[in-house]
């Protein structure tokens, strides 16, 4: 479940509750939604609430792909987030998709490397404070496959920027280990 715990301390309150499992909250950058992940229909989709935990809404509606790790954009109309399909093995292979916050069936704006059978993992989109960019994590391992025993003393995982406006990427980020992003502030 989602709680609410006041910064200077006190009782938490529950925002979500029940059987579904409900993750990674993301406040919009007015402070008055939180996007979410939930399984409640069934899947990993996007959902929104009010800041108070009531007004329900479901963004995506996945039946077969799971959608994480939830970003908004600066103006808040928008959320990106990882879409990840599952093929022959366990690990998912990502994709960054763009969901107006009505709903709808998103905007595909970083496709998965090496086709259906691909297994890279590409996840955590976050925007740059103007929107122009979306910065994301990828497996830059050589190979369409995830592979479980990398050398971790050597590059795995680097952090790409997409410009929204040229479609032009680069990477931002790299060297040995991994790199993650959580978000951007002003």
């Amino acid at each position: 479940d989602i709680y609410a715990i006041p910064a200077t301390g006190g009782k938490a309150q529950p925002l979500t509750q029940g059987m579904a499992w409900n993750m990674q909250p993301r406040f919009s950058p007015n402070g008055k939604q939180i996007a979410f992940i939930s399984d409640r229909d069934g899947g990993d989709n996007l959902w929104l609430m009010d800041a108070d935990g009531t007004n329900l809404q479901q963004v995506s509606k996945e039946k077969r792909d799971l959608v994480h790790t939830p970003n908004w954009s600066p103006e808040g109309d928008y959320i990106a987030a990882r879409r990840g399909f599952v093929g022959a093995r366990s690990i998912a292979a990502g994709e960054i998709w763009l969901y107006h916050k009505s709903g709808g069936s998103g905007y595909q704006l970083k496709k998965k490397i090496g086709g259906e059978q691909a297994q890279k993992n590409i996840s955590e989109p976050a925007f740059s404070p103007d929107g122009r960019y979306v910065y994301y994590s990828i497996d830059s391992t050589p190979g369409t496959v995830w592979q479980y025993n990398k050398n971790p003393t050597g590059q795995i995982f680097t952090i790409r920027r997409l410009d929204r406006e040229t479609g032009k990427e680069e990477t931002i980020v790299s060297g040995a280990g991994g790199n993650f992003i959580t978000y951007f502030k002003k």
